[in-house]
């Protein structure tokens, strides 16, 4: 699991399951396991790729549940509408786009990009796959 250089003050189970329960969802047990562990913050290595054709993006900060600035429900009532169904941004990149985490079942786990800014008629037509699971994108910021 990355280290992060700050984190969010410290939440339980409990929490999770309020968090979980207030906006009818299901989060993956390895980003479940990464909040109890740091509930958000910013990561040490922060680099990652979007595809050959969009380059490379950085982590600002993942999002974290409790009375903080990038509060996880907040960004999930902003941007209620704006994703697609079934899934939630964990974190953003400095231009504002979301790096977002797929609660629905049919990608459920997975990690995507999205790009704020992206036209698109297509549901997933700003959405960029960056990887099957929480914790290999962890494992491979740079």
């Amino acid at each position: 699991m990355a280290n992060m250089d700050r984190e969010n003050e410290k939440i339980t189970i409990n929490d999770i399951r309020e968090f979980e329960g207030e906006y009818v969802l299901k989060l993956p047990e390895q980003y479940v396991d990464f909040l109890l562990k740091y509930n958000g913050g910013y990561p040490e290595k922060s680099t990652f790729k979007i595809s050959d054709e969009e380059g490379e993006s950085v982590v600002n900060k993942f999002y974290g549940i409790g009375n903080m600035k990038g509060n996880l429900g907040k960004v999930f009532e902003v941007l209620d509408g704006e994703l697609p169904e079934g899934f939630i941004s964990i974190a953003n990149d400095p231009g504002g786009n979301e790096i977002c985490i797929g609660t629905g079942e049919r990608y459920f786990g997975e990690i995507y990009f999205w790009m704020h800014d992206m036209e698109s008629d297509e549901e997933m037509g700003n959405m960029f796959f960056l990887k099957s699971n929480f914790n290999d994108f962890l494992d491979n910021l740079y």
